[in-house]
C-alpha cells in the first residue's frame, strides 16, 4: 500500500505543477527536475529538509495558492504516513507561518478525499 501511496503522491505532485502552469502561469522547472530525479516523496523530503521555504513556496504564497504546495500535500491524511514527524512539523510550521489555515484545508480535503482512499485513513 505504501508504494501505491508513493505513486499517487508523485502523480499528484505532477498534476499540481501542471495546474500551476495553467492557472497562474508559474512553471516550477526545478521542482519538475527534482520529481524526475527523486520521485515525489524524495523531492518533498528534500524540500522539507531545509529551514527555509523554497522559491516555489514563496511564489505560491504570493499567488494565494498554498493549497497546491508540497507542504499542504504532505499533511493530507492519506499521505502523512509517507513522511517523518520532522517533515510534517516543518510543513505545518511553514504553512501556518504564512497565514494558511491548515485545519480548514484538512477539514475540506477530508470531505472530498480521492476515490482510492479508504474510510479508515
Amino acid at each position: 500500500m505504501a508504494r501505491d501511496a508513493e505513486n499517487r503522491f508523485h502523480s499528484d505532485m505532477r498534476r499540481g505543477a501542471e495546474r500551476l502552469k495553467r492557472e497562474i502561469g508559474y512553471n516550477p522547472t526545478r521542482f519538475m527536475q527534482m520529481l524526475g530525479e527523486l520521485g515525489g516523496v524524495g523531492a518533498a523530503k528534500q524540500l522539507l529538509r531545509g529551514g527555509n521555504a523554497s522559491d516555489g513556496f514563496t511564489t505560491l504564497w504570493e499567488a494565494g495558492r498554498l493549497e497546491l504546495s508540497v507542504e499542504a500535500f504532505v499533511l493530507l491524511p492519506w499521505y502523512r504516513h509517507l513522511f517523518g514527524d520532522h517533515h510534517l512539523d516543518t510543513a505545518q510550521y511553514r504553512l501556518s507561518r504564512h497565514g494558511f489555515d491548515v485545519d480548514r484545508f484538512l477539514r475540506e480535503s477530508q470531505r472530498n478525499p480521492p476515490g482510492w482512499v479508504s474510510d479508515d485513513v
